[in-house]
C-alpha cells in the first residue's frame, strides 16, 4: 500500500490490488513460494481528521463512541475491503499455485491518545491522530481516552476474527497485538513502548516484530 492509505484505499484505488497481484504473479514465475503473505491496514480508517466523527460528545447524553458510526466503519467498510482484498490474495494463489498460502492480519494494540505525533508532530509530521478527535468532541482525560481508544480497539480485532472465522479464509491468521505494548499512565511509563499515539519505540517494535516471527 501507499504510506497513509486506508484499507479501502488499498482495495479499490489506483490499481494497488491489481499492482500486488501482479507481484505475486511475478514472484511465482521465479519458481519462489512464498511462506505467507502479510496484509496490514485499518488504522488509518479510523484515525486521522475524521477521527472525532465516531464520537459523541462528552457532555451529551449519549457521550462515548458512537456505536452506528462505528459498526458502519468498521463492520461494514473495512471489514468489506480486507474481504475484497483476501479474496483476490486467495483466488490468485489457487490459480497459480493449487492451494492459497498463509495469509497473516493483525489488530491494533491498544494506544494512548496523548496528544504526541512523529517526533512531537510538528509542522510536516504526521500526527497526531487520535487527541485532536477527543478534544474536539470534550474528552480532556486521558484516562477517559484510553478507555474509549481501547474499546474502539476491541471493536476493531473482533471484526478482523470475524473475518478469518470465515470458511473461505481457513489459510489466513489472526496475531493478537493487544497488550504487547504497555498503557500505564503512572509516571508515564507507556512511553517506554509507545514512541508516539499510533506507533511503538524501537523496543516496543522489536516485541512486536517477535509476535509475528513466532507466527510464521
Amino acid at each position: 500500500a501507499h504510506k497513509g492509505d486506508t484499507v479501502e484505499s488499498m482495495a479499490y484505488d489506483g490499481g494497488q490490488l491489481d499492482d500486488f497481484v501482479r507481484t505475486i504473479e511475478r514472484v511465482v514465475r521465479r519458481g519462489q513460494v512464498p511462506r505467507a503473505i502479510l496484509l496490514s491496514g485499518g488504522g488509518n480508517d479510523v484515525a486521522g481528521d475524521w477521527f472525532g466523527m465516531l464520537l459523541n460528545h462528552r457532555n451529551s447524553p449519549v457521550g462515548g463512541l458512537n456505536a452506528g458510526v462505528v459498526d458502519g466503519v468498521l463492520a461494514q467498510r473495512v471489514r468489506v475491503a480486507y474481504t475484497t482484498i483476501l479474496a483476490a490474495i486467495t483466488a490468485t494463489c489457487e490459480r497459480l499455485l493449487g492451494a492459497p498460502l498463509p495469509i497473516l492480519v493483525h489488530g491494533y494494540d491498544h494506544p494512548v491518545p496523548d496528544g504526541r505525533g512523529v517526533l512531537g508532530g510538528w509542522g510536516f509530521l504526521p500526527g497526531p491522530w487520535l487527541a485532536p478527535g477527543f478534544l474536539q468532541k470534550g474528552y480532556d482525560d486521558l484516562g477517559e481516552r484510553v478507555a474509549l481508544a481501547r474499546e474502539l480497539i476491541e471493536r476493531f480485532n473482533a471484526m478482523l476474527a470475524a473475518v478469518v472465522a470465515m470458511p473461505a479464509f481457513r489459510h489466513v491468521t489472526l496475531i493478537d497485538l493487544r497488550g504487547a505494548l504497555s498503557t500505564d499512565l503512572a509516571g508515564d511509563a507507556y512511553r517506554r513502548w509507545w514512541a508516539n499515539e499510533l506507533h511503538p519505540t524501537r523496543e516496543g517494535f522489536v516485541k512486536v516484530a517477535g509476535m509475528f516471527d513466532a507466527r510464521l
